[in-house]
């Protein structure tokens, strides 16, 4: 992706917006991959997002560090569960398994719409999100964004119709940049 100067300046908005959880996230010491339409828009797509969907290493000892971070600037869960349940793999496996959970959502209630998704079961393996990931500067914090190819990949899994629009996008982006 496009270093932050090179951004366009709806791009720069939406970062700007969103910085407080991508700092937190930083801060938070996990690893993690931007994806979903924020990913896009660092990819030089314009489009609107509000949010900021993530996939995190869900390892032992891992999975804490993404909601303790965010809890700490204030961010709750959107669902009725303590933000450190989320570290459980047998809890995430009871949302997915009773809930048809996908993403985790927390949310900031003094700023309703700032929130963050995180994937409770990934579509896609972690580490192969994160090895084919991109590495960018945003606001002084060095973040990775998920690759075109792995953004397209998701996108056709969820297949909802504003994916197929990012799709065709990401694509046409792609073959921009040239192998």
């Amino acid at each position: 992706p496009p270093s932050c100067a090179a951004l366009t300046v709806y791009a720069q908005r939406i970062v700007s917006s969103l910085g407080p959880i991508l700092a937190a996230l930083v801060e938070g010491g996990g690893r993690f991959v931007v994806v979903g339409g924020l990913a896009a828009v660092l990819h030089g797509y314009t489009r609107l997002t509000v949010d900021v969907d993530v996939m995190v290493d869900l390892a032992d000892g891992e999975a804490i560090k993404p909601v303790a971070a965010l809890s700490r600037i204030g961010m709750v869960p959107r669902a009725p569960v303590e933000a450190r349940e989320f570290a459980d793999p047998a809890a995430r496996r009871r949302w997915i398994d009773e809930k048809g959970m996908r993403v985790f959502s927390m949310w900031d209630p003094r700023r309703p719409l700032l929130e963050v998704d995180l994937f409770v079961d990934p579509p896609m393996p972690f580490e192969g999100i994160w090895t084919r990931s991109e590495a960018t500067e945003l606001d002084g914090h060095r973040i990775r964004v998920a690759c075109i190819a792995d953004l397209v990949a998701l996108k056709r899994i969820a297949g909802r119709p504003k994916d197929q629009e990012d799709i065709a996008a990401l694509e046409a982006i792609a073959k921009r940049k040239g192998p």
